[in-house]
């Protein structure tokens, strides 16, 4: 199997600035999955175990002079430490933009390649692979070589396609987040006071969140949010009810789901507004199998959706909820 291809500007400023920081977050180790047109950073798809992640791109987005080849219909994953491949990227993209910035005229030719490789390790008769970077310094190539697992095999590598179409599942409602911040800055108070969270989303444009513990019951309602998907209209009369009264008689009318998560795999999820997305949606999937997280991405300076990434989470339930 090959894998070499050149990181783009565009590409440098996602991953480095953006993305690494966010999906670091999430977990330490992730899997990398590279296929004929897309780059996939994945959390916890295989274990099942916590906060589901899934990072997408297309290629264009962070590289040109894309080259990939396997037995396996030109698809490759592995396991990865985002901490070590964040610190590899740094630290080349130091050497490049001194080198860069002292080009003829001020500009140069050069790139950061990003290839799969096999090396031998001093002390070793087992040949290791790595993810390597490289790119030129003053007077030789600088590369950084960050270890990775061995690639999964054709039925592991099959196991996680099959999880990631499931992981592609979307909620039938979603309720559209703008201020990421307040949300933020309420979930960090309630950390402090409970483990667990209800989470309810109507059909009217409504996100509760509320965490009780034998002493106190905080809470906090978002609504008339923009919904996409299924939706209705408030019942008349029912706007000046209380919170917890609205959100029970639209569990009963079916016009909303409620489900429990963890408070720390929720505040784990807004973390991801490290990768500066535009705003966020949030849904619970069928039968309340999920907390459903999705990250919107513009253009920049546009309205329309960056189609060439995407974000999202699936937050794990403790309970199966009601819809």
């Amino acid at each position: 199997m090959k894998f070499k291809a050149n990181l783009t500007d565009h590409g440098v400023n996602l991953l480095e600035k953006r993305f690494l920081p966010a999906l670091d977050k999430m977990g330490k180790i992730c899997h990398l999955y590279l296929t004929r047109d897309h780059f996939f950073f994945l959390h916890n798809l295989l274990n099942g175990d916590g906060i589901q992640s899934i990072a997408q791109f297309k290629k264009e987005a962070l590289f040109e002079d894309y080259r990939i080849s396997s037995q396996n219909e030109d698809r490759i994953a592995f396991a990865i430490d985002l901490s070590l491949l964040h610190r590899a990227l740094r630290s080349i993209i130091t050497v490049y933009a001194e080198f860069s910035s002292h080009g003829v005229g001020g500009v140069v030719s050069n790139q950061i390649q990003i290839r799969l490789v096999k090396k031998l390790p001093a002390h070793s008769q087992q040949p290791t692979p790595f993810l390597t970077f490289e790119t030129k310094g003053y007077k030789s190539a600088v590369i950084q070589d960050v270890p990775i697992s061995k690639p999964l095999s054709r039925a592991d590598m099959a196991e996680l396609q099959a999880a990631l179409d499931t992981a592609q599942e979307m909620p039938r409602t979603l309720v559209k987040v703008r201020d990421m911040n307040q949300l933020e800055q309420f979930v960090d108070r309630m950390k402090h006071v409970g483990d667990v969270m209800n989470v309810s989303i109507s059909k009217y444009g409504d996100l509760h969140l509320q965490i009780s513990t034998t002493l106190i019951t905080l809470g906090a309602e978002f609504r008339k949010l923009l919904v996409l998907g299924e939706q209705a209209e408030v019942p008349r009369g029912e706007g000046n009810l209380s919170a917890q009264t609205r959100t029970q008689r639209a569990i009963q009318r079916g016009d909303a789901m409620i489900v429990q998560v963890s408070v720390k795999h929720f505040f784990k999820s807004l973390q991801c507004h490290l990768a500066k997305p535009d705003c966020a949606f949030y849904g619970i999937t069928s039968q309340g199998a999920c907390l459903t997280v999705i990250f919107q991405f513009f253009v920049p300076g546009t309205r329309q959706t960056d189609k060439s990434i995407s974000l999202h989470c699936r937050l794990p339930v403790l309970d199966p909820g009601s819809n």
